[in-house]
């Protein structure tokens, strides 16, 4: 069975890759990747994927590509 998940993405982190949930239940991610040609969009998914401990390919990009704002469903 799968589920949406709505994230939050904040590209270009220098801080490295981590993951908050915040109040409103809503995943912050932050990258290290720019948000240049879809890299920061697609770290956001592997960074997911780990965090959730399911495969990358059980990640998938609903909407909001070009938004900070995601949601992937996953599963």
């Amino acid at each position: 069975m799968s589920r949406v998940v709505q994230v939050r993405v904040k590209p270009g982190s220098r801080a490295g890759d981590r993951v908050a949930e915040g109040e409103d239940g809503v995943l912050t991610l932050w990258v290290r990747e720019r948000a240049v040609d879809g890299r920061a969009t697609e770290a956001a998914a592997a960074l997911l994927a780990r965090h959730l401990g399911v495969p990358r390919r059980d990640v998938e990009l609903v909407s909001g590509a070009t938004s900070r704002l995601k949601r992937f469903r996953v599963g």
